[in-house]
């Protein structure tokens, strides 16, 4: 069950976002749901904060859109997506954009694919295999907080494509929170660092931060 007592509901995202096409809008509306379905066969997410899955999981990725549109036919790879954030909801808001969706965790990715296919996404490919064999090359690579940002920089920076056409050159977009002074101070003159909070309100957001660097 979903505590409703205060819980966000998709007119949280409606509000951020609000040139959405009706079908955007349908598909953001069903994901509580089609995840809710799954949770109680996988746990993809944290039951206990399964209520604030608009908030915590979906603006969460959309952040990453409020960071950098992209434009149409920009190719993004999701590593470690788990159950499909931020890749999800950021193949519904871009849907002329192709999203790669990678876990090691093959029942993960399986989830991947029923919601894709549930939702009709037809920009969505969902591979089980370690990022490290991915062969393909993109213009951003996104990702929530799976690991430290020196390891996961190994992991994608070979993923690149040389030439770019969006607003900022191909790089790592990366979803990370707290304080972050050890883990990325090799990166300080590569790396730009915002503040999710210049976006979106509230006390979930005061300590997430978006990762930029050049691939």
């Amino acid at each position: 069950m979903i505590n409703t007592t205060n819980a966000p509901t998709v007119q949280l995202i409606f509000d951020h976002f609000p040139n959405l096409t009706e079908i955007q809008r349908a598909q953001f509306t069903q994901l509580q749901e089609v995840y809710l379905d799954w949770n109680t066969k996988i746990n993809l997410i944290s039951r206990k904060d399964f209520d604030q899955f608009y908030e915590r999981h979906v603006l969460h990725s959309l952040a990453i859109a409020k960071y950098i549109t992209f434009v149409d036919g920009t190719a993004i790879l999701d590593v470690g997506t788990g159950g499909g954030f931020p890749g999800i909801p950021l193949a519904i808001l871009f849907p002329n954009c192709s999203f790669t969706l990678v876990d090691s965790i093959g029942k993960k990715i399986m989830v991947v694919n029923e919601v894709a296919k549930t939702l009709g996404l037809i920009n969505v490919t969902a591979i089980n295999d370690r990022v490290e064999n991915i062969k393909q090359k993109f213009d951003f690579v996104v990702s929530r907080a799976v690991t430290a940002f020196p390891e996961f920089h190994k992991w994608v920076r070979t993923k690149g494509r040389e030439n770019w056409k969006n607003e900022l050159p191909n790089g790592i977009i990366y979803l990370k929170g707290g304080d972050l002074t050890e883990e990325l101070k090799g990166f300080l003159n590569a790396i730009k660092v915002t503040f999710i909070s210049d976006y979106f309100a509230g006390e979930f957001f005061e300590s997430k931060k978006i990762i930029y660097m050049k691939l």
